[in-house]
């Protein structure tokens, strides 16, 4: 039996616990494919997984977490994809039903597994799967952004923002990037106005037409006041720590002619990996990403995910 090295968790594990086990290479079987993983993100949700989720019936457990991959087609199987082809792989129930990529090697749905067309490195392509699909679906699919928006971006100090960000100055909007906190107001240059955000924001912009919210349930009904009418509000991300939004009143909340909606990042599709890859190539964007770490470091990059200290995405990279 062939071994691999990888995260293995069953029980709440906190950064200290992080420990690199062997663990058998898994078998292909039909539907599925084997990939060689060359480098993951690690995102918020795993964080959760680690920390609380983990005890709930509905996670396999053992599990190996990670909701996204970057890597080769070690064994296709019957997907019609070709062994040494260039994919990422994302969601889709990825380190929560099954095994996801905090591994050497992971076996896939195929229906979760991309090829992709990019000379981008590992670590940089690493930072794409999760953030640069929810900043696409978020930007395009939902707001319906174009050149002519001021988008304001809610909680942009995070992988997400700063995906969002870039890929919105690409295309020519005017970008405001809000933050909580004063010191990191300077890690966001790339926005035309980077704004302190102490959670009350409505009647202090003008103007703005779009605007993705990433602190959530917690500053959504000030979100949907600070955009002007005829203006779209997503929301994305949680970063806010409030899941739901208790006695929100639709009619109330949502001021006339203002649009709210939301993106789920669960159903990933070749076409909209082909577009994101398209536009990367076509923009010559590099994707934004904080701090990269080798796979032997897994327990350090945990711990500055779980301390804070990484502004951006922090990518995980597995050397042969």
């Amino acid at each position: 039996m062939k071994m691999m090295r990888a995260i293995v968790l069953d029980k709440i594990t906190t950064a200290k616990d992080i420990v690199l086990s062997e663990y058998p290479i898994p078998e292909v079987r039909p539907g599925w494919v084997l990939v060689k993983v060359k480098a993951f993100g690690l995102n918020h949700s795993e964080k959760l997984l680690r920390l609380n989720e983990i005890r709930a019936d509905y996670i396999r457990k053992p599990v190996i977490p990670g909701i996204e991959c970057v890597g080769e087609v070690a064994d296709p199987s019957d997907s019609g994809l070709e062994a040494g082809q260039k994919i990422i792989a994302l969601m889709g129930g990825m380190g929560r039903s099954f095994n996801g990529s905090y591994s050497e090697y992971a076996l896939l749905p195929a229906r979760i597994v991309f090829p992709i067309n990019s000379n981008l490195p590992w670590e940089a392509l690493g930072a794409v799967p999760e953030t640069y699909f929810t900043a696409w679906g978020s930007l395009f699919e939902c707001l319906h952004l174009s050149a002519e928006d001021t988008l304001l971006i809610r909680g942009a100090t995070c992988a997400l923002g700063y995906a969002s960000i870039q890929i919105a100055k690409a295309i020519g909007c005017r970008v405001i990037a809000t933050t909580h906190r004063s010191e990191k107001l300077t890690l966001i240059p790339e926005a035309d106005e980077a704004m302190l955000d102490d959670g009350k924001l409505s009647g202090k912009l003008h103007g703005v037409s779009k605007a993705l919210d990433l602190i959530g349930p917690r500053n959504l009904k000030d979100t949907l006041t600070a955009v002007e009418k005829g203006g779209i509000v997503c929301q994305t991300g949680l970063l806010g720590g409030v899941y739901v939004l208790n006695g929100f009143d639709p009619i109330k909340d949502i001021p006339n002619g203002v649009y709210l909606t939301g993106f789920f990042s669960n159903y990933p599709s070749q076409q909209i990996v082909d577009d994101i890859f398209a536009f990367l190539n076509e923009k010559k964007l590099t994707p934004a990403s904080g701090k990269v770490f080798d796979f032997s470091q897994i327990r350090d990059a945990v711990a500055a995910q779980d301390e804070g200290k990484v502004n951006g995405k922090i990518v995980v990279k597995i050397s042969e």
